[in-house]
């Protein structure tokens, strides 16, 4: 496409085949080769030198007229902008919204009418505490922000991984983020919780024991954002054409099922590969295995609201899968990544108050301040109230008003008339039909401040969510929390956590009192309700309970020498291929190695920057040469005994006894290790895979 500037004559310049042209029949070649456009400034004026300012002689003082160096310190100086106060890390893709089928029953939202129909869609997975240069795999909540562009304006759907919140209400906000981010006084701890301020906060807080649950469990630290739920937390409503109002609870369920690292891992992978969230998206989009979610619902009425144990606009509880079981009613597919990361990703604004007609609110306290909240920051972040002008922020249907003016306008009403009503019958109007309508809800009510009494039990929904984990979930809540409560340098706080924990779970708080050294158990918290005992457990809430059923998108990690069997290599990737798994070559060096009947092969890493914290199982296939001389090695010895020691599946070739036996991992260890010797052992390695960890082994490892 031509770029077109003005000239000091008025002629213009185009660029066409390596050549800039000028009307009056001058030509300047490009100083680069191949088809590289020229340098411009940012009016379009072509570059001559971008390697030297404009100076008095070749040691003189610097020129003020020039323009190029001024412009280019001039947007240097200011190509940040301020990173976002929470979810400040994020990484974003693209992608559509697919609707199964018609819910015009349910809700007049338009891209609910038309089964097949296909919405574009932009979504925004985050950490909450950590800022931007923190690391993906930090102990931590992750953001699940989508934006669907439909017809009739954007919906932003902006939830977490996690169905519930730390707080009841809005106007603590402040407070628990205060009290989560590094410490005002030496700005430490980054990205973390394990800390003095956050667990004096909860220790006083006993509404977020249920929240405390899911941030202390394996929720906390995902494998990957393709294997995470994401939940709109609130409760929202869904309004028909005849105004008939239903209550819904959004969820996003992985088609990869559910998948988390272990803390151990956590730890290592953010040394490893800090990026390692981002890296996992970016690679499975760009190999075209688009991650893909189910938008799920729970619907309810107005009956079911009051009969119901708790308070539906209580964002500190879930409704169990087990009572409302969530329907499908359409696909997000992730299919193409940003062009400009900070474009996109980081300019994207999201505002739970987009919602189009057909969508309203529920009185949720929290849901109502954050309402109000975002707009106020995304001026501050975007430094204007235009930012719907960014085009990751418009809106993709026609839209008009008579809002004008500001800074950085890129648009504004056309001719005379900027305000409405007026009598030229000029500019746009409302539409009663069309337009948002509100629920017509009846509230007859004081002026009061307080919290509902039907807010007030914080205890029985954190016990059910507790009773509802596996044996080894459990152990890695108790292990998170005796982690976290051993960074807080005040004794109070730790007991006032313990006491908190024995409303829980007996069990719980007495091991995590023992782990941290306090003799004597302190009484259980005051609760405001009694907690409850009789709520049943809830597979749903389990991570391993909902695991994948098959192997598909995840990645095996292959060490391999010189001299390691070709064909069973060959044998591996096919089998893998087959299955929608992917395989690395991790080798001595980054060159790669040379296979038994000479085939050269290059590897994705070598030893030392290939980890088995980065993969999901790992095979062995070495010659006996390549054995000895990698059990000298420390970081070999590391990929066989970390992957022991994280539950993962091992295949292993008879040469790599060696190895393994300097690792201290036996080969009859456990059925986790998988002897490979032809393609029914590359299947069985497989199949084994399927299940992802063997958690028998965990208390075995006592890591």
């Amino acid at each position: 496409m031509a770029r077109k500037s003005k000239g000091a004559a008025g002629a213009t310049a185009r660029i066409h085949d390596q050549t800039l042209t000028r009307g009056n029949g001058d030509e300047l070649h490009q100083f680069a080769q191949g088809d590289m456009p020229v340098m411009t400034t940012a009016q379009g004026g072509p570059v001559a030198d971008d390697q030297n300012t404009l100076k008095v002689g070749a040691r003189g003082p610097a020129l003020i007229e020039d323009f190029h160096f001024r412009e280019k310190m001039f947007h240097f100086d200011h190509e940040r902008i301020p990173e976002r106060v929470v979810h400040a890390r994020g990484y974003g893709a693209h992608g559509y919204f697919e609707t199964y089928e018609s819910l015009a029953e349910y809700t007049r939202a338009d891209l609910f009418q038309r089964p097949g129909e296909k919405t574009p869609a932009f979504v925004r997975f985050s950490t909450v505490a950590g800022s931007k240069g923190s690391f993906d795999l930090a102990r931590d909540v992750r953001g699940f922000a989508v934006k669907i562009y439909t017809q009739e304006g954007n919906w932003d759907l902006v939830g977490n991984n996690i169905p519930v919140f730390f707080i009841q209400d809005a106007i603590k906000f402040p407070d628990i983020i205060h009290a989560v981010k590094p410490e005002p006084d030496r700005a430490y701890p980054q990205a973390q919780s394990a800390h003095d301020n956050f667990w004096d906060f909860i220790s006083l807080t006993p509404e977020s024991m249920h929240m405390i649950m899911w941030v202390m469990s394996d929720r906390a630290i995902p494998r990957s954002f393709r294997f995470m739920e994401g939940f709109g937390v609130h409760t929202f409503r869904l309004v028909n054409a005849k105004d008939e109002s239903t209550f819904i609870k959004f969820i996003w369920k992985p088609k990869l099922g559910l998948q988390s690292v272990v803390w151990n891992e956590a730890v290592k992978i953010n040394g490893a590969d800090p990026d390692f969230h981002r890296r996992d998206l970016w690679e499975a989009i760009q190999s075209g295995d688009f991650p893909e979610w189910e938008l799920c619902v729970q619907l309810f009425d107005q009956d079911f609201a009051d009969s119901f144990d708790f308070d539906v606009l209580d964002p500190t509880k879930l409704i169990p899968e087990e009572i409302i079981k969530p329907v499908p009613v359409g696909r997000l597919v992730l299919d193409r990544m940003p062009d400009n990361f900070f474009a996109e990703t980081e300019q994207v604004a999201f505002m739970t108050q987009n919602v189009p007609p057909g969508i309203d609110f529920s009185n949720d306290p929290l849901l109502q301040g954050r309402n109000f909240s975002y707009l106020d920051t995304q001026l501050k972040r975007l430094g204007s109230p235009n930012f719907t002008h960014i085009p990751i922020n418009a809106p993709k249907c026609p839209f008009a008003h008579f809002q004008q003016d500001g800074h950085m306008a890129m648009r504004n009403p056309v001719g005379r008339t900027n305000y409405q009503p007026n009598s030229r019958g000029e500019g746009p109007r409302p539409d009663p039909v069309r337009g948002f309508r509100s629920f017509a809800e009846e509230i007859d009510a004081p002026k009061v401040r307080l919290r509902p009494e039907s807010f007030a039990d914080h205890y029985s929904q954190a016990r059910q969510f507790f009773n509802s984990q596996t044996g080894p979930e459990q152990t890695h809540i108790a292990m998170a929390l005796t982690f976290e409560l051993s960074k807080v340098e005040d004794v109070i706080i730790r007991e006032r956590m313990v006491a908190h924990l024995l409303n829980i779970d007996e069990a719980l708080g007495a091991t995590v009192a023992d782990k941290l050294g306090i003799d004597t158990l302190p009484k259980p918290a005051d609760a405001a309700v009694t907690p409850r005992d009789d709520l049943p457990a809830s597979p749903a809430l389990s991570i391993i309970q909902n695991g994948p059923k098959s192997f598909k998108g995840r990645k095996v990690g292959v060490l391999v020498s010189n001299g390691c069997d070709g064909t069973l290599l060959t044998a591996l990737q096919a089998a893998l291929a087959a299955e929608g798994a992917t395989m690395e070559l991790v080798a001595p060096k980054v060159g790669g190695v040379e296979t038994a009947d000479g085939t050269k092969l290059p590897a994705h890493h070598m030893i030392d920057g290939g980890p088995s914290v980065l993969f999901d199982a790992v095979a062995l296939l070495l010659s006996e040469e390549g054995a000895e001389r990698l059990t000298g090695e420390a970081a070999a010895r590391d990929f066989v005994a970390d992957a022991f020691a994280h539950c993962k599946f091992i295949g292993f070739t008879a040469a790599a006894l060696p190895l393994m036996a300097k690792a201290g991992v036996a080969p009859d260890a456990d059925e986790g290790l998988i002897a490979l010797e032809e393609d029914a052992s590359v299947d069985a390695f497989i199949e084994s895979c399927r299940t992802l960890r063997l958690w028998a082994r965990e208390a075995a490892v006592k890591l």
